[in-house]
């Protein structure tokens, strides 16, 4: 329940509510009486966090989408599509700001402007100068992603290492003994773009462990970097039989590629990786995969943020997700040759 509820059962705007709640402007009596019985009626009670945003703030939060690449993958997508769902619940406006290249300077007005009462990173790098700058400019704000040192800092983030790891452990489970990764592209690796720089850590480390043969190929986010880069792993390295992904957007031509070389999935080639639901689930035969939870971790920021700006001297707020591998039909034993 929130306050655009109790405006909609009221009959009257959301400024409204929030000016009855608030003593910030005279509502009438027979108004705010009226407010007040479906207040009760619904047992609404304002976030104690959500209120604290008061008199001087603009309730409104920025999100800086991502500098690593050149377009918003489905995935980035989902993150924007459940803050501003999140914020929505909050009785919060959300402000899209872009970063990286040209757009500096739509970045340094969204912080040096006070536009907004705190802000949202995402795609963070290792080494990120916007979470640097933000520091220095006293903004509060909250990463969906992790730097390299992220001690200081609030932040959600998937566990990219672990999740790989377990997809290498679930391939060799059943006998691979050769499998590749499909990573991000080369310029987001080298950028110290999280994900990927850990995708390839737990990786080496579970190839590693397990005692397997393992390859790393860089593919762009799409269809037809995914075809290109499995023609490239079936000439470089033919004995593969598996491979583990971190790249959803390349998944339509993986498995194009696949078909192409007559290798049925999952009865000769296994694919895994770590994707987001709908991913998984239109790729044929639906994907075995760690289905990244965008909705929980957009919602787990906002609300991050939201504590951070009421209470900008508590101790950072940190969430590392790590989901469970959901066992689908794009893996199988390793085929005999």
């Amino acid at each position: 329940m929130n306050i655009g509820e109790v405006a909609r059962r009221s009959g009257v705007s959301r400024s409204t509510v929030s000016y009855a709640l608030s003593g910030k402007r005279a509502v009438s009596e027979a108004t705010r009486r009226r407010i007040q019985e479906v207040i009760d009626e619904l047992g609404y009670r304002p976030n104690a966090a959500a209120r604290a945003l008061k008199e001087g703030r603009t309730r409104t939060i920025g999100l800086v989408i991502p500098p690593a690449g050149g377009h918003l993958t489905l995935m980035q997508l989902d993150f924007v599509g459940a803050v501003m769902e999140a914020a929505a619940r909050a009785d919060l406006d959300v402000l899209l700001s872009p970063s990286g290249g040209d757009h500096e300077r739509s970045f340094e007005r969204l912080i040096t402007g006070r536009r907004v009462d705190g802000a949202l990173l995402m795609e963070v790098r290792l080494d990120d100068p916007r979470a640097q700058r933000l520091q220095e400019e006293g903004l509060p704000f909250v990463t969906i992603g992790r730097t390299g040192q992220p001690n200081g800092m609030c932040w959600v983030d998937i566990d990219s290492a672990t999740l790989i790891s377990r997809c290498v452990d679930h391939l060799a489970d059943l006998g691979h003994r050769h499998i590749a990764l499909i990573n991000r592209s080369a310029d987001m690796v080298a950028s110290g773009y999280g994900p990927a720089n850990r995708a390839r850590e737990g990786f080496a480390q579970a190839i590693a462990r397990r005692g397997v043969e393992g390859a790393e190929f860089y593919c762009g986010d799409s269809a037809h970097a995914g075809g290109a880069c499995v023609e490239e792993i079936l000439r470089t390295h033919p004995e593969t039989t598996a491979i583990a992904t971190v790249n959803e957007a390349a998944l339509p031509g993986v498995q194009r590629a696949l078909e192409r070389a007559g290798l049925d999935i999952p009865r000769r080639f296994s694919v895994t990786g770590i994707v987001a639901r709908h991913w998984a689930e239109q790729f044929h035969p639906q994907l075995t995969a760690a289905d990244v939870p965008a909705s929980e971790m957009g919602a787990t920021a906002v609300r991050f943020l939201i504590e951070r700006i009421a209470m900008p001297d508590a101790a950072p707020t940190q969430e590392l997700f790590a989901p469970p591998i959901s066992l689908r039909n794009s893996t199988g034993p390793a085929p005999s040759r």
